[in-house]
């Protein structure tokens, strides 16, 4: 995906505890939506047999799918992007995602050419239960400071949270639980 085009606002993360809802999720999304493919523990051939098959539902359904690893690999995959720390270009064009959970981390990612960074947790999250929250305030600061690359929100993130981010500088939001259909009565309580 060329970067001139426009980046999605809405992300969804995949990870290993979706199990099957991961289509029900997929399938909620709407089109020019953005998907995170991760399934870090997932053996690789295992990994790459899930990941052609969330390609042709996000292919069928106009969504941006970009995966995480390094750019070469988001390449040979065919992914629309590459989501990491290290931004390496490559001859075709990908969109380029970073995940940040401090200023220093927001800066560098923004220099390293990401068009997007996650920052989180905003939020209590199960997916990194007891970690430190930025809450609303600070991320808002941080955006402010960072600013460059376009932030996505991410971290016990739902529909309402990002309304109210939005006035902080938030460029969008991502989330596993909040758009996992099983996953949300699950979510870590406000």
């Amino acid at each position: 995906m060329p970067t001139r085009q426009p980046r999605p606002r809405l992300w969804l993360m995949t990870d290993e505890r979706q199990g099957d809802e991961l289509w029900a999720a997929l399938a909620g999304l709407p089109p020019g939506a953005g998907v995170i493919f991760r399934h870090y523990r997932t053996p690789r051939a295992e990994r790459r047999r899930l990941y052609e098959a969330v390609r042709t539902v996000a292919r069928r359904q106009r969504l941006v799918l970009v995966l995480a690893g390094p750019a070469r690999l988001a390449a040979a995959w065919r992914a629309d992007g590459a989501h990491g720390r290290a931004v390496r270009r490559t001859s075709r064009p990908l969109l380029y995602t970073a995940p940040a959970h401090d200023l220093t981390e927001l800066r560098a990612s923004t220099r390293a050419g990401a068009d997007l960074v996650f920052l989180s947790p905003v939020f209590a999250t199960r997916s990194h239960p007891g970690d430190r929250t930025l809450g609303p305030t600070r991320f808002g600061a941080l955006t402010r400071a960072g600013a460059g690359a376009g932030v996505i929100a991410l971290g016990g993130m739902d529909a309402a949270r990002a309304r109210r981010l939005k006035a902080l500088g938030s460029y969008g939001w991502a989330a596993i639980d909040a758009l996992t259909p099983d996953q949300k009565r699950k979510a870590v309580p406000t």
